[in-house]
């Protein structure tokens, strides 16, 4: 499993669920001895069922890359509560505290697969391992603070909230927002007067890919002067509207935050 698995925003919606979920005092003792926590939350009555799953979400969050030993083996505390969590989401339910979860995990790279016969849902990751999509939006995020290209990373942080809520098309617009505002800010960040004096967007993208530039590699067909290249590629297809045929609207805008994060962190590594 990856050092850092999850989200904060997923790790929260697991403890939201988990609060809806429980439904005795026997059963989020079972959930906080298997953590190793019974020492920090008390197995009696003195908490109620939802002060005891406040209290462990918030010991989660603060300890969340601490390795404890689980029956499957080590790996971090924010990955086994989330994996024991999982256990109560059942397939047929459409509760819009397990479709948070859900969706959480698939922004994460993550798929749940649901278990036959009986047996507890469980996790797979999505995408290749080298992808890492939570390390992957950390270094995004961390990469729009460095460089101060604070309006780009508002739009971002707009397209995973929207996605979060479930507003697909809100967080596709918000995609497209991102991606064209990065690329100005790139560009301005390289040369501000010239870039200010360009009269749009497409033209930043056009002056990155200048020889004197060469920050779009024209040789790998970042960018060409025909348009068929793949940086306007990507943007036709974050303007079209709705899903693929074979996809649902959630699993398109999913595919799409995972595109744009990989891309934008491959641009702003430069």
């Amino acid at each position: 499993m990856r050092e850092k698995p999850f989200t904060r925003p997923t790790i929260v919606a697991a403890n939201e669920f988990l609060a809806q979920a429980v439904r005795t005092h026997t059963e989020i003792n079972k959930l906080v001895l298997r953590l190793g926590l019974e020492t920090e939350i008390p197995d009696d009555s003195t908490l109620g069922i939802e002060k005891k799953c406040d209290r462990l979400g918030r010991i989660v969050l603060a300890r969340a890359e601490e390795i404890i030993a689980t029956i499957d083996g080590s790996c971090t505390l924010a990955e086994a509560f989330v994996r024991d969590v999982l256990t109560f989401a059942a397939e047929e339910s459409g509760g819009t505290r397990q479709e948070a979860l859900l969706r959480g995990l698939s922004r994460d790279g993550y798929v749940v697969v649901w278990g036959e016969w009986g047996r507890a849902p469980s996790l797979r990751v999505a995408l290749p391992e080298e992808i890492a999509l939570p390390q992957t939006d950390d270094e995004v995020r961390n990469l729009l603070r460095h460089f101060q290209f604070i309006t780009a990373a508002g739009h971002l942080e707009q397209a995973i909230e929207a996605h979060t809520r479930g507003d697909w098309a809100a967080a596709n617009a918000q995609l497209r927002t991102f991606l064209e505002g990065l690329f100005d800010d790139i560009a301005r960040y390289i040369d501000g007067s010239r870039a200010n004096a360009l009269p749009s967007s497409e033209n930043r993208r056009a002056m990155l890919a200048e020889p004197q530039i060469s920050f779009l590699a024209i040789d790998r067909n970042e960018w060409t002067p025909d348009g068929k290249n793949f940086v306007n590629g990507l943007f036709k297809m974050l303007h079209t509207d709705g899903s693929h045929p074979g996809l649902s609207d959630e699993d398109h805008c999913t595919f799409r935050l995972h595109i744009v994060l990989v891309t934008a962190r491959t641009f702003l590594r430069r």
